[in-house]
């Protein structure tokens, strides 16, 4: 959306040959040279770290994955091993995460399937059929049906706004929820899950105008549980996606303990999308950088490779 700026873009000089050797050196021995794996890694794009992965097979008949990880531990393999999947793989493998053991993470559900693009959801659902399912058996009513709703990635992309729709879903959004006995949920996930961001923006100032209340205020009063925290996540990220990641990254490291998995899922998605926008926002809101903020919550090898990404 809009002008948004990455960290990582394909490496100019890119050799995979000389990659896959600097890697299998770095591999080799007493000893892991971590900060070797770093530099190629987190300067390379998806794309590349993927032939990376191909031509270390092709010429050493060795799993990559299989050779790091037997190197490397922790949040600094999770996060590198995270690197070398295809993105939409890396997706399903986080929500199938989320629905894991006993009950949904349904926050992480509707921040992967409220901030991927369409295309990224139907490889996402191609690659993984059974995802549906998994979202049918492990959530129920309106938010089953919401997530249901994102998964088969139905929203308009375009950058087109038509305001008398705008105007339209403003009314069926009042009508569905403050003005009425009741709320009318399948009116609010059906306008979130399908209609593009700058039209939502366009809905959300018409809302206000009719209601003289903020939409977030408006679901918050109307709305309850894990379903008021999905249209949470989707208002904001509609109004601004890189505020909506840089507040996501510093819950991760607000309070005691940190958490990596959300570290490594938003910096290591980003970073060839809009993370450059994302640490402008995070300065903007908490007056630190993200750097910085990384810096003094984690440590080691995890450290050094996310500061690499950042850039």
């Amino acid at each position: 959306m809009g002008n948004c700026q990455p960290t990582v873009v394909p490496y100019e000089d890119f050799d995979v040959v000389a990659d896959i050797k600097a890697i299998r050196k770095a591999c080799k021995g007493l000893g892991t040279d971590e900060q070797a794996i770093i530099d190629i890694l987190a300067n390379r794009s998806a794309a590349q770290r993927l032939e990376i992965k191909q031509a270390y097979f092709d010429k050493y008949d060795d799993e990559l994955v299989e050779v790091l990880k037997s190197e490397l531990t922790g949040s600094f393999e999770n996060a590198i091993i995270a690197m070398l999947d295809p993105p939409h793989v890396f997706a399903v493998k986080e929500l199938r995460k989320a629905m894991k053991g006993a009950g949904t993470d349904e926050d992480i559900l509707v921040e992967i399937l409220c901030t991927s693009t369409n295309a990224n959801e139907r490889d996402t659902y191609m690659h993984d059929r059974d995802l549906e399912a998994d979202i049918e058996a492990d959530t129920s009513g309106d938010v089953r049906r919401l997530l249901t709703l994102l998964l088969e990635g139905n929203r308009d992309e375009s950058y087109e706004v038509d305001e008398a729709l705008a105007e339209q879903d403003a009314v069926s959004l009042f009508e569905a929820g403050e003005d009425c006995f009741g709320t009318d949920e399948s009116t609010f996930s059906f306008i979130l899950a399908t209609r593009n961001y700058l039209q939502l923006q366009v809905t959300f100032k018409a809302y206000e105008a009719i209601s003289g209340t903020e939409i977030l205020d408006a679901i918050d009063k109307e709305i309850s549980g894990t379903l008021k925290d999905c249209y949470t996540a989707l208002v904001r990220c509609a109004k601004n996606p890189q505020l909506y990641f840089a507040r996501k990254l510093n819950a991760a490291m607000k309070g005691a303990g940190t958490d990596e998995d959300t570290l490594i899922r938003n910096i290591v998605c980003r970073s060839e999308i809009d993370l450059e926008t994302i640490k402008d926002m995070y300065l903007e809101k908490y007056d630190v950088s993200l750097k910085d903020a990384i810096s003094s919550e984690c440590g080691g090898d995890f450290k050094r490779l996310l500061l690499a990404i950042l850039h």
